[in-house]
């Protein structure tokens, strides 16, 4: 079996584990307060150019999204994001557990837009509702496709007109800044948000992620919220370890070229399936690629290949999703695309 379900399907970068295992009998700080993720968060604080941030170190997406937005929402706040948005349909009512509303609006492309954050105001406009009060977005979003600079700057100049905070997922944030299609640096990102994070775990990482967080506002007894909310991992310096292997290097580092690797493969893939005259869901332009496919295509594909039916069958047809990542190989795609050639043609 070949596999496409996810990005997180092996366990780490050789790199990463010869970190862990040189450092595994140090003695270190706990909670994260050790020398390996002190250093983390300072090569993070040169790449995103600015040192009047704080970095904490996450053990996973979920935790980074539920610990942010509650710690930064008063009882009566909450959270717009898109319909698509992973904190709406994929984390089990994480952030309404904390009592926060999200509230969903329609996407284009995946992606939020300020028609959608005007339009939640128009609709929560007094004491008898809930103030919007978080942007949550996600680069790439749900679907693959990028905000542009355009677009995030616009984003950005909504939430300030409304005093809203911008959060930005960024657990795939290495697949969209190594993007061709990408019109957006790490330093821009970080001037035109509030917060976000970067992902490891999707990376190359066992686990882990870094949260980003600019405003000051948002970070008031902050490690009490991830303690709060399970999150403050005793050995916490197994993140820092990972980060400071991942980012080593600056720019040239296996963080990124890991992410170029996997947005190359998955471009192959869109491209091979495109010369077989396959359809898309979006304009995904990062690492994953959701083609529609034949029904009888799609089960028989699946006796060789693990990948995602992402929706319900309709028309014959079912959007499908393939992801690659930094362990995917040439051959990995040249088969899929040939298996399904050969399907397409029976």
């Amino acid at each position: 079996m070949i596999y496409f379900r996810s990005d997180y399907s092996q366990g780490a970068h050789p790199k990463v584990l010869d970190a862990l295992q040189k450092t595994n009998l140090e003695h270190s700080d706990g909670y994260g307060l050790d020398v390996h993720c002190e250093n983390a968060a300072k090569i993070i604080k040169q790449l995103i150019g600015r040192e009047d941030c704080d970095v904490h170190m996450m053990v996973g997406g979920t935790p980074c999204n539920v610990t942010l937005i509650s710690a930064s929402l008063r009882p009566y706040e909450a959270v717009v994001a898109a319909r698509t948005g992973h904190i709406y349909s994929h984390e089990t009512g994480g952030v309404e557990a904390t009592g926060h509303r999200i509230i969903s609006m329609p996407d284009e492309d995946g992606k939020l837009t300020v028609k959608s954050i005007n339009a939640a105001w128009d609709e929560y406009e007094d004491e008898h509702t809930v103030v919007p009060k978080l942007v949550y977005i996600s680069q790439p979003t749900e679907s693959g496709s990028l905000y542009s600079k355009a677009e995030l700057e616009a984003l950005h100049e909504c939430c300030k007109a409304r005093n809203m905070y911008l959060y930005i997922d960024g657990a795939r944030m290495a697949s969209a800044i190594t993007s061709k299609y990408c019109d957006l640096t790490l330093k821009e990102i970080a001037a035109l948000c509030d917060a976000f994070y970067l992902g490891a775990t999707k990376n190359g990482a066992l686990f882990g992620e870094a949260l980003i967080i600019l405003n000051p506002e948002m970070n008031e007894h902050f490690r009490w919220m991830i303690k709060q909310n399970c999150g403050l991992l005793a050995k916490g310096r197994l993140i820092g370890v990972q980060f400071e292997a991942l980012l080593e290097g600056g720019d040239d580092c296996i963080y990124f070229s890991m992410a170029r690797h996997a947005n190359e493969l998955a471009e192959k893939l869109r491209n091979g399936l495109d010369e077989l005259g396959c359809e898309f869901l979006g304009s995904s332009q990062t690492n994953q690629v959701f083609p529609y496919l034949p029904t009888d295509v799609v089960k028989k594909l699946e006796k060789d290949f693990f990948f995602y039916e992402w929706t319900p069958e309709r028309d014959g047809k079912i959007v499908t999703r393939f992801v690659t990542a930094w362990g995917t190989t040439e051959e990995d795609v040249d088969a899929l695309i040939e298996s399904i050639k050969e399907l397409l043609k029976n």
